[in-house]
Order: C-alpha cells, then sequence, then structure tokens
C-alpha cells in the first residue's frame, strides 16, 4: 500500500488492545475511526493489530502486525502521529507486560519524533513502583492527553505527569450511535417476550457464590416472562464464563458461541429491553442504544462510569448480594421511562466530549511539532 503523504491528509497510526476478539476493544476502535473520518474524511489510518487482516477487513484501514517491531517502526516512521488509546492500556493490573508494550509502541514514536496523544484513556490502576515510573518518564514526554473520566486525570497527576496539556473528555464509544449498528436479526420478526441481556467476564473473584447470585437475577427474570441471552464480550474467556452462569440457573437461557464484532455487539444490545453487565463496554453500548442497564463492578473503571451518569452498581463482582442486586434490576424495570430519560441526558453531554478526542488529536496533527524538517 502506497503512504505516501499528500497535503490535507494526515497519517495516524492507531495502538491499542485491537485483534484480540474483545467487542469492547472493538467497539473503540470502530468509534476512533468512525471520528477521525467525521471530522477528516481524507484522514490515512494505520492500525497496529494482532490479527491485520481482520482488522483491516472490518474497518477498512490499513493495519499491520503489532508483534512485529519492524513493522511497528516502518508505521512510525512515515506517519504524523501515534494515537494511543483508548480503553484501559495505561494500567499493570493484568500485568506489567501490557503496560511496557503500549508505552514501548510511545517511547518509539518519540524517538521518531512524531506528536504523539493519549487518546480517550482510562488510567490505572498502576500500583508497581516500576509501573509508576515507566509512566512517568514516558508519558510526560506526550504531546497531549485526553482521558475519559476525571479520577483518571487525578492518577495521572499523581504520578508526576504534568507537562503535556489533559484534558477530560469521555469514552471514545459515546461517537457511536444506535443507527450505526444494524437491527439484530433475531428481533426482525417481532418480540413477544422482554430481553434481558448478561455480560459477564472471566475474573479471580467473581466466584461461585457470585455466579450464583448472577443465576439466579437471570431466573428470578425468566420466571417474571423475560428471555434471557449471555452475551460473551471477550471470546472464548467470557463465553466460558457465561456458561458457568447459565448451569447455576434452573430456567434456559441462551449463550452466543461465537467471537463478536462491535457493530454484532451493538446491534444485539440495541435489541435488548434490559442489560445486566461486568464489561464496561457493553454498559456503554446499552447507553448509547438507550436500553436499561444495571452494572457489576470488578474494577474501579466500572464505577467511574456509572458516577458519571449519576449511578452505582449493584455491587462489587467479589461480593455480589442477591436482595441488593433484585433491588438495583426491579428499580430499573419498574422506571424503565425515567431510566432512559436520565442515560439520554447524560449521553448528550458525553457525545461531544468523546468526539473532542478526535478534534484535539487533528488539531495537533496539523501542527505536529515534533515533525522532522
Amino acid at each position: 500500500m502506497n503512504t505516501a503523504k499528500t497535503p490535507g491528509k494526515p497519517r495516524l497510526v492507531i495502538s491499542g488492545y485491537y485483534g484480540f476478539d474483545n467487542a469492547g476493544d472493538e467497539a473503540i476502535l470502530l468509534s476512533l475511526v468512525t471520528a477521525f473520518r467525521t471530522i477528516c474524511p481524507e484522514v490515512q489510518i494505520t492500525v497496529l493489530s494482532s490479527n491485520p487482516s481482520n482488522t483491516a477487513n472490518l474497518y477498512h484501514v490499513r493495519a499491520l502486525n503489532r508483534w512485529q517491531p519492524g513493522e511497528v517502526y516502518r508505521a512510525l516512521k512515515e506517519a504524523d502521529m501515534l494515537i494511543s488509546g483508548g480503553g484501559s492500556l495505561l494500567q499493570d493490573v493484568t500485568g506489567l507486560k501490557s503496560l511496557v508494550y503500549y508505552l514501548g509502541v510511545v517511547w518509539l514514536a518519540i524517538k521518531l519524533k512524531k506528536a504523539v496523544v493519549f487518546c480517550g484513556q482510562g488510567v490505572g490502576p498502576v500500583t508497581s513502583g516500576i509501573g509508576r515510573r515507566l509512566m512517568k518518564s514516558i508519558a510526560d514526554k506526550v504531546d497531549l492527553i485526553t482521558v475519559r473520566d476525571e479520577q483518571s486525570a487525578n492518577d495521572l497527576l499523581e504520578m508526576g505527569i504534568t507537562s503535556p496539556p489533559i484534558y477530560v473528555t469521555a469514552d471514545p464509544v459515546f461517537v457511536l450511535k444506535k443507527n450505526d449498528f444494524s437491527p439484530h436479526q433475531d428481533n426482525q420478526s417481532g418480540k413477544v417476550q422482554p430481553t434481558a441481556g448478561i455480560s459477564i467476564r472471566d475474573w479471580p473473584l467473581f466466584n461461585e457464590k457470585d455466579q450464583l447470585v448472577v443465576a439466579k437475577l437471570a431466573d428470578h427474570l425468566s420466571d417474571s416472562g423475560w428471555q434471557i441471552i449471555f452475551l460473551p464480550f471477550h471470546y472464548p474467556t467470557d463465553f466460558t464464563a457465561c456458561l458457568r452462569v447459565k448451569q447455576l440457573m434452573k430456567s434456559p437461557a441462551q449463550v452466543i458461541d461465537k467471537v463478536l464484532t462491535a457493530r454484532e455487539a451493538g446491534s444485539i444490545i440495541g435489541s435488548l429491553d434490559l442489560l445486566i453487565g461486568m464489561r464496561l463496554h457493553s454498559l456503554i453500548l446499552a447507553a448509547v442504544a438507550g436500553v436499561p442497564f444495571i452494572g457489576i463492578s470488578y474494577d474501579p473503571k466500572i464505577k467511574r462510569f456509572l458516577n458519571q451518569l449519576g449511578l452505582h452498581p449493584a455491587g462489587e463482582a467479589s461480593s455480589l448480594e442477591y436482595t441488593k442486586c433484585l433491588s438495583a434490576v426491579n428499580e430499573v424495570i419498574s422506571n424503565q421511562d425515567a431510566f432512559k430519560n436520565k442515560i439520554w441526558r447524560a449521553v448528550e453531554v458525553l457525545q461531544p466530549k468523546a468526539l473532542l478526542n478526535a478534534r484535539l488529536a487533528l488539531e495537533l496533527a496539523a501542527a505536529n511539532p515534533r515533525r522532522l524538517s
């Protein structure tokens, strides 16, 4: 592919957790590509992916293998700017290797004198000494940081990252709208039953006791005339977790047994009447689609998101209480119109903030202070 620069066509490299069959991260990539092309249709986008061919086909972008140092180097050398994000890239809870990888790509872009933007990131937790030192030494040298919540900005400041301008915007996925997803096929003939979706993930502290609470909630809804469908956002690990909960149920339920693309996940969620979710982007897609939802917190990012909307989780994934969760479900079901109105008002505020992630980056790309003469 010819990547020669043409006037007015900024060249961006996007780095994130892409090509790993995680519908949430794929929704982030879809939203970033959508936002950049909305503002600048001529933008040239290269994505670093674990599955380049699939990424290229899904988003009509140039995609390269993120594990091939030579390809990463050449992509950055040809680019005007590195976009690192969005999502929870800057954390070491899932291991230091992940943080080292993403900061390593940033370090290389800086060495190549390219502009670097942390775009719509959810920062932290970064708890290890080495992780915090790496953040300070590398993140403090980027050109612009946008974060999806106030606490992420505070975490950066606590790590001593004060040189780049930091903007609190919103998660990039709020750029998407319900009409970005085609109607779910199973919903075309008209539904008789209301449908509840459940999106859970494999998590060490989410044990059988807590899984049983979710199973009892699903049984309660089923006994009340609801259809239950489990949505694995990260296949196959989420599928295994969903299957465990289904096996604890007394009522029938469907578990989707396939990799969901971002568009498929958004389409299915848009067809629901209720979502119970551990996965952050299952909740965000529900908000975008105007579908009532209940969040279960396994990570600070869930509480941060819910707080943005004036909501609270039904419980912690490691210590779920059935009565509290049931009360949260009943509260939402009995006040669906009020809940939808509240969410729509919040989404209307967050959507332009999400678009600001791309707008600020493209303004910087136009100047590109690192570009070699």
